[in-house]
């Protein structure tokens, strides 16, 4: 597969993937430990892929302009595209080279914002409503139905600078990026320090949650595979 195809390829595929491997597992009382553990398969997969993608991103702005390519390799500015940071700074290399090219500027027709949300609650709904894991984490999805209207249009690619606003960022943050590392590290396998009852309790606490971050990892992924197609739109338009 090609980067440009990679790039242009929704990572939804991979919750659809889930859905379908676990059909046959049933939902009866007994297959509900597996719960946590297909979660947290689907949910590195999804991180990985993003982080992935990311770089290819990054890969070809340098491979169409060398001047951009020449300061990312001398300042070494890039990491492994996990943090929120690495992301923002991608997002807005790709709109800085939009604009560059198409000497434009931003606005707020650069890309369909609430298309873009209506498309990732959608795929949310139609990913898991009626399978096995909604059975299994019913709780957790009304709560993700409960929390994900907080985040609106306002919340994402608002600016040429900033990828997520407000609470999308905290939840990226403090809650998915955070819950990324003790995945990926299997920290949770030998540390001591869960949660107190106190935390548990907190208003915060509802934000740990796989449908969530699932959201919010598919929203940052539309918001970037229309960014690169009207790259590429920019690119052919406006060739050097």
């Amino acid at each position: 597969m090609s980067h440009n195809n990679f790039i242009l390829s929704p990572l939804s595929t991979i919750l659809n993937d889930v859905t379908t491997a676990s059909l046959g597992a049933g939902s009866g009382i007994e297959t509900f430990p597996l719960c946590d553990y297909v979660m947290q398969s689907v949910f590195l997969k999804l991180t990985g892929a993003q982080e992935q993608k990311m770089k290819c991103i990054r890969w070809a702005l340098a491979s169409d302009d060398y001047e951009y390519r020449h300061n990312k390799l001398n300042k070494r500015d890039f990491g492994d595209c996990s943090t929120y940071k690495d992301k923002e700074s991608i997002y807005k290399d790709l709109v800085t080279q939009i604009i560059k090219i198409g000497k434009s500027d931003f606005n707020d027709n650069f890309i369909d914002k609430q298309k873009i949300l209506n498309q990732t609650i959608d795929t949310i709904r139609d990913c898991f409503v009626g399978t096995n894991l909604y059975v299994w984490a019913e709780n957790s999805f009304l709560d993700y139905k409960k929390i994900s209207p907080k985040i609106d249009i306002s919340h994402f690619a608002r600016n040429k600078t900033n990828l997520l606003t407000g609470i999308a960022i905290e939840i990226y943050t403090d809650h998915l990026y955070r819950h990324r590392n003790r995945i990926a590290h299997n920290t949770l396998s030998y540390q001591q320090n869960l949660p107190t009852l106190r935390v548990l309790e907190s208003e915060t606490q509802i934000y740990e949650n796989y449908f969530l971050y699932f959201y919010l990892l598919i929203l940052i992924d539309n918001v970037f595979i229309d960014l690169y197609k009207k790259y590429l739109e920019t690119l052919e338009e406006f060739p050097s």
